[in-house]
């Protein structure tokens, strides 16, 4: 089942007394904020529609400031929440590159059948991403995300198939 919100990044700190936020980036690029006319705020499970009025950056972090958000008492009150935004407000994503949210949770198969186990969490390593599948017992295998190991995605069948290189398992 695909998700219908994505998480963006979460909001790390206020910034300055003017309602600046300070917002950790769930994204590869973090520019991809100046895209986003708004974002969904995350507060007591709550989706709160949030107008961007302005991005500035800073090293690691994206610096927001939301409409209505006019000092640092209000920015206080935003430390901690996560941000969201609809699925069809996200990248459209070239041929063949998916969502992480989509892989977490497919079944993985070797390319013989063997359920090895589910997706667990997908992390990038500079040189590629990472799958970690976790079987029922809670037993790891890290696979590269390369063309020679990731053969197949079937992301609405919810499954990988892999062929596993000597040394993966």
């Amino acid at each position: 089942m695909k998700q219908e919100y994505f998480e963006v990044g979460q909001i790390v700190n206020t910034f300055g007394i003017k309602g600046f936020v300070k917002v950790k980036p769930f994204t590869d690029d973090m520019e991809r904020f100046e895209e986003l006319k708004s974002v969904l705020v995350v507060k007591n499970k709550d989706l709160i529609p949030m107008e961007i009025e302005e991005v500035k950056y800073q090293q690691t972090v994206v610096l927001l400031k939301f409409k209505g958000i006019e000092d640092i008492a209000m920015a206080e009150n935003l430390k901690g929440c996560y941000l969201k935004i609809k699925r069809e407000d996200a990248r459209k994503l070239p041929e063949d590159t998916y969502f992480i949210a989509d892989l977490i949770g497919l079944n993985v198969y070797t390319e013989e059948g063997e359920l090895l186990g589910k997706v667990d969490d997908i992390y990038n390593n500079k040189s590629n991403d990472i799958y970690v599948v976790k079987d029922e017992l809670g037993k790891q295998i890290l696979l590269p995300g390369i063309k020679e190991v990731i053969k197949q995605i079937d992301v609405d069948g919810e499954k990988i198939i892999v062929h596993l290189l000597n040394g993966l398992r």
